[in-house]
């Protein structure tokens, strides 16, 4: 498991006082960041061999700004180029939302997937959740 933690800004929450629906996206997407390392260690998007092909949040409970949130992430699934990574938002010990994301190893020249290489895989299955 992979786990960040983000200080919850003034300006990510809206009118209703409580964190808006669209920060989530980012702090799962910046939580990521490890996992993205993986398939390319310097980050140069001139090399970059991902693309999102799903994601899915759901909302449990609002999210404040009192206490900062800690995003916790597991692959929940390898396929042959494909992977799901599930993440949690806790705050204050407590479950607030919780999201799946579907990444595919690309080809940006051919336009297509590729396999995930068996090294990277190696990698990932290391932070499978347990169910």
């Amino acid at each position: 498991m992979y786990q960040e933690e983000f200080t919850v800004r003034f300006y990510e929450t809206d009118a209703l006082q409580h964190v808006s629906n669209t920060v989530l996206v980012g702090w799962y997407e910046a939580a990521r960041m490890p996992i993205f390392k993986l398939f390319v260690p310097d980050l140069n998007l001139n090399n970059w061999p991902l693309i999102l092909a799903n994601y899915q949040v759901d909302f449990l409970q609002q999210i404040f700004m009192q206490s900062p949130v800690h995003i916790k992430t597991w692959i929940s699934h390898i396929g042959s180029s494909s992977f799901k990574v599930y993440q949690e938002c806790w705050q204050d010990e407590e479950l607030k939302a919780k999201g799946t994301t579907t990444l595919v190893h690309f080809n940006y020249e051919t336009k297509k997937s590729k396999p995930i290489p068996d090294d990277i895989r190696e990698q990932l299955s290391e932070h499978l959740l347990e169910v």
